[in-house]
């Protein structure tokens, strides 16, 4: 339709509405007390913040995590993340890109079993010793995800900053299993591991994130935490489906 043609309706204007007194007063109120006259009341509870040792694991559950790569044959990685989802168990892995890098069917398969895959860095290095740029590089080469777990557990302000400028939530721990200590060339055992969680103090392991090693015992001690763990009255985060490289916060345990 043209310009020239269109034709313009003039509507009534509808009567104006006073408000009631209660509400009027109730505005007036908002305004005395520097709010907007359309403020109303939060209907929700404020979001927790972010903690580092528990990954945004707000859920009651334990999250298992695993961590570095299977240095003797890339089959462990795998043949756990496929023993965790036949229990219904959802897991996250840590890896080391310089090696998930060389076989990238690994993490793809631990996603499609459902698992977390976050990034260790490229290379493990001590981050916090590194220059800015070299830090930045062994976040930004790691494999892709939005939780980074610092090797070592070694990061502060600025490894948190430069992990947040690429994308990343730092992820440690509340239970250190030290499955990684090496004694005379012999890890800890089994029995040993699977003490140590059932001994960690409850506050922990409720909405807490257990650390193991793809290298160590863990790996193998992994069924009798998982009945220790359930016999101690826990639920594991649960296993629903594949993810992808986003990890959301909070976690969906």
């Amino acid at each position: 339709m043209s310009g020239s043609s269109r034709r313009v309706l003039h509507l009534p204007r509808p009567p104006r509405v006073r408000p009631p007194l209660g509400a009027a007063l109730a505005a007036l109120t908002l305004v005395l007390c520097g709010l907007p006259a359309s403020a109303e009341p939060a209907s929700a509870e404020p979001a927790a913040a972010y903690d580092h040792r528990r990954c945004g694991n707000t859920s009651g559950r334990v999250l298992l995590t695993l961590d570095d790569w299977p240095y003797d044959h890339v089959e462990r990685a795998v043949e756990t993340g496929a023993y965790l989802k036949e229990r219904g168990i959802r897991a996250a892995f840590f890896l080391i890109n310089e090696y998930a890098s060389q076989q990238p069917q690994v993490a793809r398969t631990l996603r499609r079993q459902g698992h977390w895959v976050g990034n260790h860095t490229y290379s493990h290095p001590h981050l916090t010793t590194l220059p800015e740029a070299e830090a930045r590089r062994e976040i930004r080469d790691g494999v892709r995800s939005t939780l980074l777990r610092p090797p070592f557990g070694d990061y502060g302000p600025r490894e948190t900053r430069i992990a947040a400028s690429l994308g990343y939530r730092v992820c440690t721990w509340t239970v250190d299993t030290l499955d990684w200590e090496n004694s005379g060339g012999r890890f800890p055992d089994v029995a040993t591991l699977r003490a140590r969680i059932r001994d960690a103090p409850a506050e922990d392991k409720r909405g807490g994130v257990v650390l193991g090693h793809l290298f160590s015992n863990f790996p193998d001690a992994l069924p009798g935490i998982v009945d220790d763990l359930r016999d101690q009255g826990y639920a594991l985060c649960r296993n629903t489906g594949p993810t992808g490289p986003v990890i959301r916060d909070p976690l969906r345990c």
